[in-house]
């Protein structure tokens, strides 16, 4: 669940108003995807929100908005935790994608892109 946190972290960045809060959050977020379960998860995470509320409050709210999608990895079992630490086949597969459409850097529509993108995902399936 590190990665999540790295990835949750990251993203995070952006709303932060002083960087000295860059560690205090990174650690909040650690905590919250290693805690044992989902209601411990929402706790966390609302105590977390509630922390940085008077600091950060563009942070608190996002926390409260996007956080939470993350914290879907807890309805798996038990048995299948132990394998979605890393993402590498979606982030290879991003690369990709990216790769091709920067050859190709202008297009005439957003349909024109979706096509490409299309194309290069079935060419992988």
């Amino acid at each position: 669940m590190l990665l999540r946190a790295a990835k949750q972290q990251q993203n995070a960045q952006s709303y932060l108003p002083q960087q000295a809060l860059k560690g205090e959050v990174a650690q909040d977020l650690i905590n919250l995807f290693n805690a044992a379960d989902r209601g411990e998860a929402d706790r966390l995470l609302q105590m977390a929100a509630d922390k940085h509320r008077q600091a950060a409050p563009k942070l608190a709210e996002w926390m409260e908005d996007n956080v939470p999608e993350g914290l879907a990895v807890f309805h798996l079992p038990a048995a299948h935790l132990k394998r979605p630490r890393t993402s590498n086949v979606c982030e290879r597969l991003n690369k990709e994608i990216t790769l091709r459409t920067r050859v190709a850097t202008l297009f005439p529509n957003e349909a024109s892109l979706l096509r490409l993108a299309s194309a290069v995902l079935v060419e992988t399936d």
